[in-house]
């Protein structure tokens, strides 16, 4: 049989296994190993790392649009000099995704402009790169989501939405006060999510203060029972990093009040 037939039905073979990546890059990969005369064990693991390596690098990309992140942040790029008080080894433990695999939760405290979000986003797209599903979610739209699945009579099935990920990312809770019917929707869904998913939420207010953000020091109690009861706790503390980069360039003056936080950091 011709050279032409054989290669021809190579790629057929290959198209119809869905292996498309070594079907674009056959004649690449024929022409390195003629050059490197491989053993066929040897060329045999080449097409298969290359083609593993396509499929992990499209799991990854289809991950991160599902994960719906506000920006791209990556852990890499988190300046740990600027923020010291982040706990590094923290962070790069809960980057392997282990805590996901065990149904534990992260909640990031801190005010604002010192890196909570950020941090959110690189673990978010960390546990996708270690093979979790992800969703992140600002408070308010999570909570504008349920309350009109409510009213749509179609709540459980928004519900089922935000507890299958494996991992749920909630930016900015606490910057705006719940409604006691909010607060009673956030609380189911912290109880479907119990023990079953991971959430990582991001927060400038301590958990003494949580009564306050929930409107109701029972519920406050019942929603941090859940979520502390497997977590990991960073504390943020220091000024915005966004007012100092501005003081930098000379667009504010040195005395512009800072956002701080004055509750003690909880229990890991």
């Amino acid at each position: 049989m011709s050279h032409e037939l054989v290669h021809a039905r190579v790629l057929e073979h290959l198209e119809r296994l869905r292996l498309g990546h070594l079907a674009e890059r056959l004649d690449a990969l024929l022409a390195e190993a003629a050059r490197g005369e491989p053993t066929y064990l040897d060329f045999l693991d080449a097409l298969l790392r290359e083609e593993m390596g396509a499929k992990q690098r499209k799991r990854v990309s289809m991950g991160i649009t599902i994960a719906h992140f506000p920006a791209v942040k990556t852990l890499e790029d988190f300046d740990f000099k600027a923020q010291p008080s982040v706990d590094q080894k923290l962070v790069r433990e809960l980057a392997t995704g282990r805590f996901i695999a065990q149904a534990e939760n992260v909640l990031l405290f801190g005010p604002p402009g010192v890196g909570k979000t950020h941090l959110a986003i690189g673990l978010g797209r960390a546990a996708v790169e270690t093979g979790h599903s992800v969703l992140f979610t600002s408070a308010t739209a999570l909570l504008a989501a349920l309350a009109k699945a409510e009213s749509e009579g179609i709540l459980k099935d928004k519900l089922n939405y935000f507890a299958k990920p494996k991992l749920l990312v909630v930016d900015e809770l606490g910057y705006l006060p719940f409604e006691k019917r909010s607060a009673h929707l956030f609380f189911q869904l912290v109880a479907r999510r119990y023990e079953k998913g991971s959430m990582l939420l991001t927060t400038n207010q301590m958990v003494g203060q949580w009564g306050g953000v929930f409107g109701d020091d029972v519920l406050a109690a019942a929603i941090l029972d859940r979520l502390l009861h497997h977590s990991h706790t960073l504390l943020i503390q220091g000024d915005s990093y966004r007012l100092r980069q501005k003081k930098k360039a000379g667009l504010l003056s040195r005395g512009v009040p800072q956002a701080t936080s004055s509750a003690a950091e909880p229990e890991r």
